[in-house]
């Protein structure tokens, strides 16, 4: 019997990937006239905190240390923006969680993102009241690909592994969720995530 579901944000809950690729990517060209190539955002950037990706960029010279602030600041403020402007209710996923909530199952989101974006996300495509739980890589020492966000969830629940499923769409999401010994479900993005994906287990 699955008492807990709990779910990725980026690319499962919403299509917010392209949020923070466009956001970043503003932010770079207007600090130091760089951007990165689609190509390159999908091999090494995607679904990773800002601060992980900065750090990358730094490592690899595309960008100054005395602009990492800045850059991060005006990433976030762009990615807000984004969000405001584009996000809008999805009715299949206001389904799914009420079909979880009915069962009284709880639903939790474990997210890289910080704590402001992913709940704005969450509020502006109208879903937000059904977590019982969010936590982001604001909540943890180690994000993705570490387990340390699923495991915690698991254990503040405190339920058995096989009690729990974890919902995920990217290579690093998939390791972290696997890691952590639950039952785990890899969509390729957020149009699978609907009632029909849980058919058979709740």
């Amino acid at each position: 019997m699955i008492k807990l579901v709990i779910f990725d944000l980026d690319g499962v809950l919403v299509d917010a990937c392209e949020w923070h690729r466009v956001a970043l990517n503003r932010a770079l060209k207007q600090v130091c006239n760089y951007e990165i190539s689609l190509e390159e955002h999908y091999k090494d950037y995607n679904g990773i905190p800002t601060k992980v990706k900065l750090n990358k960029l730094l490592q690899n010279r595309l960008i100054k240390d005395s602009d990492f602030v800045l850059i991060e600041e005006l990433k976030q403020r762009y990615t807000i923006e984004l969000i405001n402007e584009t996000a809008k209710n999805r009715q299949e996923k206001i389904e799914l969680l009420n079909l979880l909530k009915n069962k009284k199952i709880k639903i939790a989101c474990y997210t890289n993102s910080i704590r402001q974006t992913a709940e704005l996300m969450l509020s502006k495509t109208g879903i937000l009241h059904f977590f019982d739980l969010i936590l982001t890589n604001q909540d943890v020492e180690a994000s993705k690909p570490n387990p340390q966000g699923y495991n915690k969830i698991i254990d503040l629940f405190n339920v058995n592994l096989n009690e729990t499923i974890i919902v995920e769409d990217s290579p690093k999401g998939y390791e972290a969720a696997y890691l952590s010994g639950a039952k785990v479900f890899k969509v390729n993005d957020q149009e699978q995530v609907n009632i029909n994906l849980f058919k058979g287990f709740i």
